[in-house]
């Protein structure tokens, strides 16, 4: 995208390649859940390899995947040509995001909130560009509720997590975040993956908000 500097994880995109293939029988039909129902036109932020691609209904008339990182969305091309949907993947970043007010049906977020520099600003440009009435789908990971894990969490955060794990942050309020950029919450489900509480990004939501 011009005027935006290149987000590069060379090393992280090596690394997510093999483990979300790895994960996929796990994270597969949590993607498929995340997106069963939506329709028409739907931004993706941050689709990373494509390997959301292939779980999106035939109702979507069209899916426009952002991707800021090289590998990643090099991956995310070659899912896209052996898609059921139309995808085009675009080389852009969370905000701002190259796109009319309200011209999305829906939006998608999964595991990316935790990643991107500015996630009030990135939920501000989705809020932006997603129709009066459109949902936002999420699965991210959260903040945990217990004082010990969430400081386990901070204490990952200020030291080499973000920089191991491709800017992630793993001690985001990101529920109370996407209420604050507007969204009304119509549903949500907490839990953890992996299904054990072994590492910091085991807690996590999963859910829609809608734009009012």
């Amino acid at each position: 995208m011009a005027g935006t500097a290149p987000v590069e994880h060379p090393r992280f995109a090596r690394f997510w390649n093999r483990l979300s293939q790895r994960a996929e029988r796990l994270l597969g039909p949590e993607r498929a859940r995340l997106v069963d129902g939506l329709s028409g036109r739907v931004l993706e932020v941050g689709a990373g390899n494509g390997l959301s691609f292939a779980h999106y209904p035939a109702q979507v008339t069209e899916l426009v995947a952002v991707e800021p990182e090289p590998a990643l969305r090099a991956e995310a091309e070659r899912r896209a040509a052996r898609a059921a949907v139309p995808v085009r993947v675009v080389d852009a970043t969370a905000a701002p995001l190259p796109f009319e007010d309200a011209s999305f049906d829906a939006g998608v977020v999964s595991l990316v909130l935790c990643s991107v520099p500015d996630q009030a600003a990135a939920l501000a440009e989705l809020r932006r560009v997603i129709r009066p009435g459109g949902e936002l789908r999420f699965m991210e990971h959260v903040r945990a509720r217990n004082r010990v894990a969430a400081a386990v969490q901070e204490a990952a955060d200020r030291t080499v997590w973000p920089r191991l794990f491709g800017g992630c942050h793993t001690a985001r309020d990101t529920e109370a975040a996407i209420r604050a950029a507007g969204f009304e919450i119509a549903s949500l489900e907490r839990g953890l993956f992996p299904p054990v509480p072994i590492t910091p990004t085991a807690p996590a939501i999963i859910g829609v908000a809608r734009r009012p």
